[in-house]
């Protein structure tokens, strides 16, 4: 079975009717939104509402027949399911390669649950082993901020379409992309030194967030808890 849906798959259990919840973005979360929208067009699942991290995940949880409702009408959240795109022993993730981390990370924060879904690969012994570290920043000045972010020892460079034009969130704003040549060896730290810059406005370091995490393998699912 491909191992992004059997963790989706694992990760509809822990949904019920008369629940709010939050839905991540991402190819993985795409399982898990096709498995939850089945449960609802059969009547196992009734009177939820989901409030979605991206336009994406918003046409496809429309599309899935699954009801839609904003953050600021929703209140609390349940359980929220989203991917990584790192995962560190720590349960400390990397997100945002999807372009939606500010939204992502809202969402995750106003939930009693947060699950991350994920195949093996996504595992890591420390942060930035794998991917760079993605920065939603705004507009003005992002020159500047492209170079302070090298003094804190990455490579940083603007994100960038094939045809060099800046890649935006949906929130309309560019991002910076770092990369750590020997990882990030002190992930606290540099979230707090990322979040006293005047003008980013928010990073992929998502930290002590997570609740449970849902990994898929060749051999089943693991189901790892903090």
């Amino acid at each position: 079975m491909n191992l992004k849906k059997q963790a989706a798959l694992q990760a509809v259990k822990y949904v019920h009717s008369g629940q709010r919840i939050g839905l991540g973005s991402g190819s993985t979360v795409s399982y898990f939104i096709k498995a939850l929208g089945d449960l609802v067009k059969s009547g196992d699942l009734v009177d939820i509402q989901a409030v979605s991290t991206s336009d994406e995940t918003s046409i496809q949880a429309q599309d899935s027949g699954i009801p839609l409702v904003d953050l600021d009408h929703s209140g609390n959240l349940d359980i929220t399911v989203d991917g990584a795109d790192e995962i560190d022993p720590n349960l400390n993730l990397v997100k945002g390669l999807g372009k939606a981390l500010l939204r992502e990370k809202i969402v995750a924060a106003h939930s009693n649950e947060f699950v991350i879904i994920a195949d093996e690969s996504k595992l890591v012994s420390q942060l930035g082993d794998s991917v760079p570290l993605p920065i939603e920043v705004v507009e003005f000045g992002i020159d500047a901020q492209e170079k302070w972010l090298q003094n804190l020892g990455c490579v940083a460079e603007i994100w960038r379409s094939e045809d060099g034009s800046m890649l935006l969130s949906d929130n309309g704003n560019p991002f910076i992309r770092c990369w750590f040549k020997d990882g990030i060896k002190d992930p606290s730290t540099l979230d707090k030194i990322i979040k006293s810059r005047v003008g980013i406005i928010e990073h992929g370091l998502f930290l002590g967030m997570a609740t449970r995490v849902i990994v898929a393998n060749i051999t089943g699912v693991v189901e790892l808890k903090t």
